[in-house]
Parts: structure tokens; C-alpha cells; sequence
């Protein structure tokens, strides 16, 4: 056999075994970080909820993810462990998020985005000459026609008499 029309072969099993073995790494290294977990640890879940470790086991943790309250997740649910100074950060805020002035001010009722500050009778007046002509006809209109029309027939019904 000619080695060019192997060479194409060779590279694709060579390739293949290159990205086997990355996947093993980073599966090995996954499931070190999972057993390194120990109770206080900050963790992430792969569906992104942020818990402290409470208790580790062969296959689960318990995880408090409020004050109080507690879930059972399985290790292979755990996407990273944080260190204490990272899970202290996004959980709690830093010192500089939580000086921040800037932040908006939500009012406790929607009473303040619908009040316009001007009558409602003006209001009123206001929208009928801002009124959009969607070329609709008025109910008032229709009325007369509406009058020497026949009556509608609905499904079921036949046009003989």
C-alpha cells in the first residue's frame, strides 16, 4: 500500500486520541475538584445557583443556598468550587457595589409612573385629538345598516325556511 492514502488515517486516529486524553484531564480534574469540597467551601452549580457546602457523601451534598435552607445536590451537579474571597464577592457584593449612590431608586407602587400632573379632563381632551384614524368605522355609523340587515345565520343553520 501506498503510505499517502494511509497518512490521512493516521492523522485522524492520532487526532482523536489527542482529544480523548483532554477529555479525560478535564474530567479527572472535575472530579478532584469535587472531592477536595469540604463544609464552608463556596461552590456553583452547572445550572449557575451559588451555596455553601454543608456535608459531603459518597455521591451528593447538602448545600445551604439561603439561611436555613438546605438542598441535597448530586457531586456531578457542583460546576466549580470558589475560593472564600471569590463566593464572598458575588454573593455578598463587594465594599465598592454596595457604596454605590448610583443605583436607581424603585419607587414601592406604580403610582408614580402613571401620574402625568395635569387634570384628567384634560387628559381626556388630550388623547381624542391625538386619536390615530385606524380607518375603522364607528359603532354609531354601522347602526342604520345594522337595522335593515338580516340577521346572521351561525353554523348549524340552513337558509331554508
Amino acid at each position: 500500500m501506498n503510505i499517502v492514502t494511509l497518512l490521512p488515517f493516521i492523522v485522524l486516529i492520532g487526532a482523536m486520541f489527542l482529544m480523548t486524553r483532554s477529555a479525560k484531564k478535564k474530567q479527572q480534574a472535575a472530579a478532584q475538584m469535587r472531592n477536595d469540597m469540604t463544609p464552608g467551601t463556596g461552590i456553583r452549580t452547572i445550572g449557575g445557583m451559588y451555596a455553601t457546602v454543608k456535608e459531603v457523601h459518597d455521591d451528593a451534598v447538602l448545600l445551604e443556598v439561603a439561611p436555613g435552607v438546605h438542598a441535597v445536590y448530586a457531586k456531578n451537579a457542583i460546576g466549580a468550587v470558589l475560593d472564600d474571597d471569590e463566593y464572598n464577592r458575588i454573593v455578598h457584593g463587594s465594599e465598592d457595589d454596595l457604596k454605590s449612590d448610583d443605583t436607581p431608586v424603585v419607587p414601592d407602587d406604580a403610582s408614580s409612573l402613571t401620574e402625568t400632573g395635569e387634570p384628567a379632563d384634560a387628559a381626556a381632551d388630550a388623547s381624542d385629538e391625538s386619536r390615530i384614524d385606524l380607518g375603522k368605522k364607528d359603532t354609531a355609523d354601522e347602526a342604520p345598516e345594522a337595522a335593515n340587515a338580516e340577521p346572521k345565520k351561525t353554523d348549524g343553520e340552513s337558509g331554508a325556511k
